[in-house]
């Protein structure tokens, strides 16, 4: 683990427990050595877990579109500040230059981009942990649906475990340095699917 890639809300929501985790994290991935990899911006828990990983003299770099830099919200005091040309791009640059990914509690783009990871994963595409830290139970309706997926077999069991949600900062670093992918088919019918060719 060299960088690993945070999604995160450009909103700080409603609790000031929010930002509170976002900074531990990011003292502890600048403790680790660790740099981060994020979407580049000031604003935010987005703001605040790079804040901290530079305050903890860490490493830190954004990756963000240029219609973003535009609205003025990009971090000026980065490490590297990469400017691409969309959220495509974005995403992709992001993949290639981390070795996991964390979802903080944020909102439409932070699960479109960790669900674009998992995505990934499931086809083959990759091989990275993903891990969603939940603060104040954030995620827990979220992880009732990926089981409710499980139990309309839209979902492989194994997929659904081949995830980490918790609240532990230090279990889940351990879990994605020891990460093993799920070697499961997102097939849920190998028959089936023979033969439909």
């Amino acid at each position: 683990m060299k960088t690993i890639c945070v999604y995160c809300g450009s909103n700080s929501g409603s609790k000031p427990i929010y930002t509170d985790r976002a900074m531990a994290l990011g003292y502890r991935l600048a403790r680790d050595g660790i740099a981060l990899a994020y979407g580049g911006g000031n604003v935010g828990l987005m703001g605040a877990v790079a804040d901290a990983v530079l305050e903890a003299g860490g490493e830190v770099i954004g990756v963000i579109p240029e219609q973003l830099v535009n609205w003025e919200v990009a971090h000026r005091g980065l490490t590297r500040l990469e400017i691409v040309g969309s959220m495509h791009e974005r995403k992709q640059r992001m993949f290639d230059i981390a070795d996991g990914f964390v979802a903080l509690p944020g909102g439409f783009g932070t699960l479109d981009e960790m669900f674009e990871m998992l995505t990934w994963r499931q086809l083959g595409i990759g091989n990275k942990p993903c891990a969603f830290l939940d603060i104040d139970g954030f995620y827990s309706p979220l992880m009732g649906m990926l089981d409710r997926m499980v139990d309309e077999r839209f979902l492989h069991p194994d997929q659904r475990r081949d995830l980490w949600h918790g609240d532990d900062i230090e279990a889940m670093l351990a879990w994605m340095r020891a990460y093993q992918p799920a070697s499961s088919s997102k097939w849920m019918d190998e028959k089936r699917r023979s033969a439909l060719r």
